[in-house]
C-alpha cells in the first residue's frame, strides 16, 4: 500500500479502496468521503500520513462516466425504437407505391399517417433519425427506401429553417412523394446499369411531371405539395428541369428537397455506381457555389448534419475506426465518435465501444472517412 500525507488530504476526497491509519483500522471504506472531521481527528492524534491501496476518485470523471453510461443505455433502448419506425414507414412506403404500380387506389390518409409518423419522430430526435437513414443497409426496396430517407432529411432542414408546423406538414408529404412519377418509368431504364441514351434520359425527366399529376389529380393534394414534385430537378441558376426556372422563382421547399435527394442519392449505392461517403456527399454539396442549389439551404443543411454527417465511419489517428455520433455545429471537424475497432482491432459489435468527444480529446482526430464496408475489410486483414 502507499503513504498519503494528512497535510496532501482534502474534504470531499473518495478513494476507490479503503483508507487505513495505520494498515489494519479503516478510516474511511471505499468511495466514502474524507471530511474535515477525519482530517481534523488524524491532525489531533499526530498522524502524518494514511494508507491506501486505491488511487483518488476523479469527481468529474466520475460524473462524465454516470452521464455516459445513462446516455447509452437510453440510446441503445431510443435506437432500437427509432429504427423499428424507421423500418415500419420504409414497408408502409413500398406497399403503398406497389399499390399504386398495379394500378389500384390509395388515399391521401395512408401517406398522411406516415409523414405525420415521421414528422413527430424527427421533432423529438432529429439526430438519432439523421444516423439511421446514413447507416441503415439501403440495398433492398429503393424508392421507398429513398423517400423515406429524402422525408426525414428534409424535415431535420425544414426545422432548422425554423418553417411552421403546416410547412413541415407539407413538407414531408411531398418529400415521400417527389418521385412518385418514378413508377411509371420502364423497369428496363431504372434497372439499367450503364449509360442511359439520350432518348432514355428524356423519359427519366419526365418523371418530374408525372409526379405532379399523381399528386394533384391522382391523390388530390394541394398545389404546394406538387410544387415539391414537379421543382425538385429544378436548379438555383436556372439550368434544370422540367421548366429551367432559377432563383427564388423555384418553391422553398423545392429547394430543401432538391438538396437533400442529391445528397441521399450520392450515400445511396444506385445500379451503376457505388454509394459516396456521407463526407465526400457533403463536400459535394459544399463545392457547389450556388448552382444547383439555394446557398442558404446549404448552410442550413451543414448545420444540421456536420461535415462528417451522423453515422459516418471515420479513421482517428491512432488506427482505431468510430462511427459519428454527434457533430458540433461550432467545431464541425471534431463531432462525437463511437469506437467501432479500437487500435488494437478489436470490434464492437452492439455500439458498447468507447464514446469520444474529439472537442475535449485534443489527442485525437480524424485522418479520413471511409466506406463502411472497409471496417470489415480491416477486420479480416488483422
Amino acid at each position: 500500500m502507499k503513504k498519503i500525507p494528512v497535510d496532501d488530504l482534502k474534504a470531499g476526497m473518495k478513494f476507490d479502496q479503503p483508507v487505513y491509519i495505520d494498515g489494519e483500522n479503516i478510516l474511511v471504506p471505499a468511495e466514502i468521503r474524507i471530511t474535515e472531521k477525519d482530517i481534523s481527528r488524524l491532525r489531533k492524534w499526530e498522524i502524518e500520513s494514511v494508507q491506501t491501496a486505491g488511487s483518488v476518485i476523479d469527481e468529474e470523471e466520475e460524473r462524465k462516466t454516470k452521464e455516459q453510461t445513462i446516455h447509452d443505455l437510453k440510446e441503445s433502448r431510443t435506437y432500437k425504437e427509432l429504427l423499428q419506425i424507421y423500418l415500419a414507414a420504409i414497408k408502409q412506403i413500398n406497399v403503398l407505391f406497389a399499390t399504386m404500380k398495379q394500378g389500384r387506389r390509395v388515399t391521401t390518409r395512408e401517406f398522411n399517417k406516415v409523414a405525420e409518423l415521421l414528422f413527430q419522430t424527427v421533432k423529438r430526435c432529429p439526430t438519432e433519425m439523421t444516423g439511421i437513414t446514413i447507416r441503415t443497409d439501403k440495398n433492398h426496396q429503393g424508392l421507398a427506401v429513398s423517400s423515406v430517407n429524402c422525408a426525414i432529411l428534409a424535415l431535420v432542414t425544414g426545422i432548422n429553417l425554423k418553417l411552421d408546423n403546416t410547412k413541415l406538414h407539407s413538407l414531408a408529404v411531398g418529400a415521400l412523394l417527389h418521385d412518385i412519377g418514378m413508377l411509371k418509368m420502364p423497369d428496363a431504364i431504372l434497372n439499367k446499369t450503364g449509360d442511359l441514351h439520350e432518348a432514355e434520359y428524356k423519359t427519366i425527366y419526365t418523371h418530374t411531371v408525372h409526379s405532379y399529376n399523381v399528386i394533384t389529380k391522382e391523390l388530390g393534394y394541394p398545389e404546394d405539395i406538387g410544387l415539391i414534385a414537379l421543382q425538385h430537378h429544378e436548379r438555383w441558376d436556372g439550368k434544370g428541369y422540367p421548366h429551367q426556372i432559377s432563383g427564388e422563382q423555384i418553391y422553398i421547399l423545392a429547394r430543401v428537397v432538391s438538396l437533400v435527394d442529391s445528397f441521399e442519392a450520392m450515400v445511396r449505392d444506385k445500379p451503376y455506381r457505388d454509394s459516396m461517403i456521407g463526407y465526400s456527399a457533403m463536400r459535394q454539396i459544399l463545392n457547389d457555389n450556388s448552382r444547383r442549389f439555394d446557398s442558404s439551404i446549404v448552410k442550413v443543411f451543414l448545420k444540421s448534419m456536420g461535415i462528417y454527417p451522423l453515422g459516418s465511419v471515420v479513421i482517428l489517428n491512432d488506427g482505431s475506426i468510430g462511427s459519428v455520433v454527434r457533430t458540433h455545429a461550432s467545431v464541425p471537424l471534431r463531432p462525437v465518435v463511437r469506437i467501432l475497432m479500437d487500435s488494437d482491432g478489436k470490434r464492437y459489435e452492439n455500439d458498447d465501444g468507447e464514446t469520444i468527444d474529439l472537442l475535449e480529446t485534443k489527442t485525437l482526430f480524424i485522418v479520413r472517412a471511409i466506406n463502411p464496408r472497409e471496417l470489415g475489410n480491416r477486420q479480416e486483414n488483422r
